[in-house]
């Protein structure tokens, strides 16, 4: 029957690399021969070490879980034949991967912000912007070197990346790894570097990016372009371009979600009489009628004529709120008029209303009175 390596480690089959990375630990400080010699205790070792082979190995763990046995070309018994100290001491010291790393990496996100009107956030926009990112090198096309020049090997590793040290401990002479001073971990070194970039393989530029920003953004959103961002060194692929989104205060128009609001200034005869006003929203005119009678905080609404909706069909509606106004200079004939009306409507004094009935206000008895009542 073939080995179960996580009932080995006492892991779940789920279990994370550092769950199994530190059950081993456990068990390698146990069962080391250098701790305990007897040979049942060293083939239980072996064992051991070989289940942390498989498992710590994104490749062999993938294998075993699809019924493989990684270590069956050894005969199917684990050990240190495929396994080295190197190995043990990466699960100890969390040591690097062996092997020099590349040059070419992703370059860095970017962020970018763009201020538009709220007419343009109701009915998007395109817009062309500036951004300064590094792009890549025109002179060696991100290679970093100079002419036909190449990268060479490393002198002082030797095209590995690191180096290695040994050291002594309670398991006996382990070898340690880092990253080789001279070359910085890429085995490899640049003789003789580009003028233009200096060995990056790439330079920072300005250049235009065109952005089409959707009707209903608002004050904020972020808007992600792939591969708009930096170029990565060695002209690696590039980052993402982010775009936030600051819309300008209007000055009639508030926004609230879907919905915008704008107020109605009215003078109190024609709030009284009723009338009709010509609003310019972002649609176009709109007419708005005001009934005879209306009064300061009355609504009128517009369906539809407020902000698209960015995830989801329709649009919000626009809030008309009516400010009723009343006069604070008379001239002599206004005010005889005003105090001839207050003794039709027996309004030459106030009155204290009950505190159980809401009392009408003046513009409905203005209403009142030019109905008959």
């Amino acid at each position: 029957m073939a080995t179960d390596y996580y009932a080995v480690l006492g892991v779940a089959r789920d279990a994370s690399p550092e769950e199994i990375k530190r059950s081993y630990r456990r068990l390698a400080r146990e069962l080391h021969p250098d701790v305990n010699p007897d040979p049942e205790t060293q083939d239980r070792f072996k064992l051991v070490t070989g289940a942390y082979e498989v498992l710590s190995d994104p490749e062999k763990r993938r294998m075993f879980d699809l019924g493989g046995d990684p270590l069956s070309a050894s005969g199917g018994q684990p050990g240190f034949a495929n396994f080295g100290f190197g190995d043990i001491m990466d699960a100890f010291f969390g040591g690097q991967s062996r092997g020099p790393r590349s040059r070419v990496r992703r370059g860095q996100d970017a962020m970018i912000r763009v201020r538009i009107d709220l007419a343009d956030a109701v009915h998007g926009v395109s817009r062309d912007i500036t951004v300064d990112t590094a792009v890549s090198c025109p002179t060696c096309h991100g290679a970093g070197t100079a002419g036909d020049s190449s990268p060479s090997t490393c002198p002082m590793c030797q095209g590995r990346g690191d180096i290695q040290q040994v050291q002594k401990s309670f398991l006996g002479q382990v070898m340690t790894s880092r990253p080789c001073p001279q070359c910085q971990g890429f085995g490899t070194v640049i003789s003789h570097p580009c003028t233009e970039c200096g060995a990056d393989g790439r330079v920072r530029t300005r250049r235009t990016v065109t952005v089409n920003i959707p009707a209903g953004v608002d004050d904020g959103n972020r808007m992600q372009l792939t591969g708009e961002g930096e170029i990565g060194p060695g002209g690696g692929p590039a980052g993402d371009l982010y775009v936030e989104i600051v819309v300008a205060p209007h000055p009639i128009f508030r926004r609230e979600g879907d919905n915008l609001h704008c107020s109605l200034t009215l003078p109190m005869t024609a709030a009284a009489l009723g009338t009709s006003v010509e609003l310019e929203t972002f649609d176009g005119a709109e007419t708005i009628e005001v009934s005879p009678g209306a009064q300061s905080g009355d609504v009128i609404n517009l369906r539809g004529k407020g902000v698209p909706r960015l995830r989801g069909g329709g649009r919000g509606h626009l809030h008309v709120h009516l400010d009723v106004q009343t006069p604070t200079k008379l001239d002599a004939r206004q005010e005889e008029l005003l105090r001839e009306l207050s003794r039709l409507r027996s309004e030459e004094h106030a009155e204290i209303a009950s505190g159980h009935e809401e009392p009408a206000g003046f513009f409905t008895r203005v209403r009142e009175a030019f109905n008959g009542r």
